[in-house]
């Protein structure tokens, strides 16, 4: 092996260890609903996870590994060391986030990641990072709250009270059919996940893949097909190593909910996450989205202060606070340090 594919290599098993942590995390947002509703069990789900994280990134992902491969960090600047240094911090907040068992947003990490070398180098785009990407993070979790709230209080709870839920409905079909409702929305956020998420590691990869190796044009396509290829099937493997602790905080505990509410918060979180990733490359939290989705369709049934007491939720917004920041500082010291020593 030359020794420009040796150094390659180094930030492609990174990018596999990315998207393997952030397969832990993402499982929540996906499976939450159809596992806190008991409609999925657990064992299957690592699978049909990976596979749908990967249609996804392959149909719909580009417009976002576009904006991770160039629109924080000028591409020039995506060298070996930068895009080793970028994942190696949205690796190790991962790995503390799964840990802990709080689902965290990988897009708010990998993008503080790269905006550390960004501004470290004085090439931040701020425009594109304080109009785009930043709103975009506190605006798409408030509309998701507020249209499950609406659902909830308008849609579901007149449907309870006419008998017309999945709760009274005495027909096995039509208990049938909402199962196959709740599989087929994990299976769509799954799919908005890779239209989105994947793109935090491939578009690094991808960027730094055509520096180094000189790419020509026409061949750019190929290089994004072959780090989706490498990184979107770790996150089934993600899945499968952090994602029932996260299922269970997630899908059990702040919230019992049937199958109804189940679609309709998987149906928003996913719908809000695709259309951020086809209409603008934004990346973007899908956990956020997905949780006040589920706060939303939970305050209407329950009230405001029964939901936000509990513990879980407190602890959600503590971690998501959190993790950023160790994201940015971690990479701005190692890119700090790779300076000093001349590897930049």
């Amino acid at each position: 092996m030359t020794p420009i594919y040796s150094q390659l290599l180094i930030p492609f098993l990174i990018a596999m260890a990315v998207a393997i942590t952030m397969g832990g995390s993402g499982t929540a947002p996906a499976f939450s609903a159809s596992y806190g509703a008991n409609v999925i069990r657990k064992t299957v789900i690592p699978g049909l996870f990976g596979i749908m994280v990967f249609v996804g990134a392959f149909l719909a992902g580009k417009k976002t590994a576009g904006t991770m491969g160039s629109g924080i960090l000028p591409s020039e600047y995506l060298d070996f060391t930068v895009v080793s240094i970028a994942l190696f911090s949205i690796a190790v907040t991962m790995l503390i986030s799964n840990i802990s068992g709080i689902p965290q947003s990988t897009s708010q990490a990998a993008v503080l990641a790269l905006a550390a070398p960004a501004l470290y180098f004085e090439k931040l785009d701020t425009n594109k990072l304080f109009l785009e990407i930043i709103p975009a993070w506190f605006i798409l979790p408030v509309i998701a709250y507020f249209l499950s709230y609406f659902a909830g209080k308008y849609i579901y709870q007149p449907m309870r009270r006419r008998g017309l839920t999945i709760q009274r409905a005495q027909n096995e079909n039509k208990k049938r059919i909402w199962d196959v409702a709740l599989v087929i929305m994990a299976l769509y956020v799954s799919f908005a996940i890779g239209s989105n998420n994947v793109a935090n590691a491939t578009g690094p990869l991808y960027t730094m893949t055509i520096n180094e190796l000189h790419i020509r044009e026409s061949d750019h396509i190929v290089i994004l097909m072959l780090a989706t290829l490498v990184v979107a099937p770790c996150f089934g493997i993600g899945a499968s190593l952090f994602g029932h602790k996260i299922l269970k905080n997630t899908g059990k505990e702040i919230i019992l909910f049937g199958k109804f509410e189940a679609v309709i918060i998987a149906f928003i979180s996913g719908s809000l996450l695709l259309l951020a990733s086809i209409v603008k490359g934004i990346p973007t939290s899908l956990v956020q989205v997905n949780v006040a989705a589920i706060l939303g369709i939970g305050v209407a049934k329950m009230g405001h202060k029964n939901i936000f007491r509990k513990t879980q939720v407190k602890r959600f917004f503590a971690m998501w606070m959190i993790a950023p920041i160790i994201a940015f500082f971690l990479s701005l010291l190692l890119v700090f340090l790779a300076d000093k020593n001349q590897m930049l």
